[in-house]
């Protein structure tokens, strides 16, 4: 209940400077609002309101967002088994299959622990969520020129606080390292969007290289008998 609640809260409050932010970008506040509500997933809404801020085509904004929301299926088909939801239930927690109710409910021990690790990470962060981007879309107004108070940076400074001590092996670090020079080259080059598309290569490029690199396994020896401690070695 403390890690779900603490993690709901802080993350939570992030949704003002989604508020503001896509207010700046000229979405109005229905659209804001309904985005928070319908789409809930932070990386993703801010990529899509930072795209079109910077006048990207509205397509390409929303397929860099689809392309990011892509890593909850994945979190999905792991929880699933975690958590054992079925039937009328299982379409109402896939919506809170985010990153903060992924690290939650997977830091638990049993099944109870992670079901009210999910439920109760899920239901502070949408509920703060929607309200604080409810209040920083009505309250944009007042702040003038959003980009002069940088909030456009607390969505990715959330999100790289969330995956920074998850990036533990050689390979994961790698990756973040190749994603964020593919994105720094192509940022002056694309259209806004297409960058966040282009990093995503990074992850097969790294798992084809490590395939690479990985020695083959050494042929079965014939006769079915115990290997010696030199072909252990």
């Amino acid at each position: 209940m403390r890690d779900a609640l603490g993690v709901g809260v802080a993350v939570g409050l992030s949704g003002f400077a989604f508020g503001v932010t896509a207010a700046g970008a000229g979405l109005t506040l229905w659209q804001t609002c309904a985005m928070s509500l319908l789409v809930f997933t932070g990386a993703s809404q801010f990529a899509l309101v930072g795209a079109l801020a910077a006048g990207g085509n509205p397509f390409t904004a929303a397929a860099g967002a689809f392309f990011l929301g892509v890593r909850n299926a994945f979190y999905g088909l792991r929880l699933s088994a975690v958590l054992g939801y079925r039937g009328a239930v299982r379409p109402l927690a896939a919506h809170w299959v985010i990153d903060e109710t992924a690290a939650v409910t997977l830091a638990q021990s049993g099944r109870r622990g992670a079901r009210l690790g999910f439920t109760v990470t899920g239901a502070a962060l949408y509920v703060l969520w929607n309200l604080t981007t409810l209040g920083g879309a009505l309250g944009a107004g007042a702040l003038g020129d959003t980009d002069a108070w940088g909030l456009d940076a607390a969505g990715p400074a959330v999100f790289l606080a969330l995956l920074a001590p998850m990036l533990r092996t050689a390979v994961e670090r790698c990756t973040a390292g190749l994603a964020v020079l593919l994105l720094l080259v192509a940022l002056p080059l694309l259209p806004p969007g297409v960058p966040v598309l282009l990093a995503a290569l990074a992850a097969p490029a790294v798992l084809a290289v490590q395939g690479r690199r990985r020695p083959a396994p050494a042929p079965a020896r014939a006769g079915g008998h115990d290997t010696t401690g030199e072909d252990r070695a």
